[in-house]
């Protein structure tokens, strides 16, 4: 008679390349199971008690049917057949299921709580993030766009919205998703807790370019974000060296500041991304290019082909050297 090998040892290398595989994704910093903020810490452990109650749950019903199918296949009482089917298949579920939920619903105020202070408006364009920054009784807005950056032990709120189309912002290391619906504002808060890079993006499908929709989410300690926002409120650095003074006049010749403001500048557009520290930001195009005077050049003169759909035309028509200098003067723009 022909042996077979049993199919777990012949199985157990494939299972645990995957089991290898699947945990790689449990770290770095798009990831909700290595949290960054109280909120992130939460929704892993409600991730990790519902895993766990799944668990007891499929072992139970499963080890009920291991029980009258291969330890007591035979005929059983009607009075220990009801029990195993009451116990197994309505009691079981109905307490650990119950039990879940209840536990689950009692940690939904903390994920709901107010803000203390600041507040961050963010409407989802197409496709970039417009932000702008109320520190606790301003009269107006500090401006930015495709970045956040928050302070650590604060919770702060986010005022999410939208234009035309739905979207859903998420930084998940720093907590759950949010829909971002045209005409309706949604709030979340968020309380970071380990200062660092996170990345964030649109959670939910947007258009052609919506997997080129992400931002940077920085969190800093208080001291440094308070240095930081004063920074970011202050006007436009104005051109200094020769190329970059060309840079500022190709700008202007081109009429750039129709769709993009400046702060310090003639420059006051609503339509696209506000540019007055451009160069202090990590990427080009909502995540899209690493910040640099060649990502902004092929930006600019490619952005069509670069991110599908976008409203901002290719302007490659414009002559090496003063694409070169538009460059390197929107670079400078710290």
């Amino acid at each position: 008679m022909r042996q077979t090998r049993p199919f777990l040892p012949a199985r157990l290398p494939q299972a645990l390349w995957l089991a290898v595989a699947i945990l790689a994704g449990c770290s770095g910093r798009q990831s909700a199971l290595a949290p960054a903020g109280e909120d992130a810490a939460q929704l892993k452990l409600l991730f990790i008690v519902m895993l766990s109650g799944a668990a007891v749950l499929w072992l139970g019903l499963n080890g009920l049917f291991w029980y009258v199918t291969r330890h007591r296949p035979g005929a059983m009482p009607v009075a220990r057949a009801n029990a195993v089917i009451v116990g197994g298949g309505v009691v079981l579920p109905t307490v650990l299921v119950g039990a879940l939920l209840a536990w689950g619903l009692s940690i939904m105020p903390a994920q709901r709580a107010p803000g203390e202070g600041l507040t961050l408006r963010v409407t989802a364009e197409e496709w970039w993030w417009r932000v702008e920054y109320w520190p606790e009784g301003a009269t107006a807005p500090i401006v930015a766009a495709n970045e956040i950056r928050l302070p650590t032990g604060t919770r702060t709120e986010l005022r999410l919205n939208a234009n035309r189309f739905i979207h859903s912002f998420w930084v998940p290391a720093l907590g759950g998703k949010m829909d971002m619906i045209p005409g309706r504002e949604t709030v979340l808060t968020l309380r970071p807790d380990t200062p660092g890079g996170y990345r964030g993006q649109c959670a939910e499908f947007c258009g052609p370019s919506h997997a080129l929709m992400a931002f940077e989410a920085v969190i800093l300690a208080p001291g440094d974000f308070d240095a930081w926002l004063a920074a970011e409120a202050r006007p436009a650095r104005p051109p200094e060296t020769p190329e970059e003074i060309r840079g500022a006049e190709v700008f202007r010749d081109e009429g750039c500041g129709a769709c993009h403001a400046i702060r310090g500048t003639a420059h006051a557009g609503l339509v696209g991304p506000d540019l007055t520290h451009l160069g202090a930001r990590g990427s080009v195009g909502a995540g899209t290019l690493p910040m640099g005077a060649q990502a902004l050049q092929d930006w600019i003169a490619h952005a069509g082909a670069i991110k599908p759909g976008v409203a901002m035309p290719s302007y490659d028509w414009i002559a090496a050297a003063d694409l070169s200098a538009l460059a390197t003067y929107l670079e400078s723009l710290k």
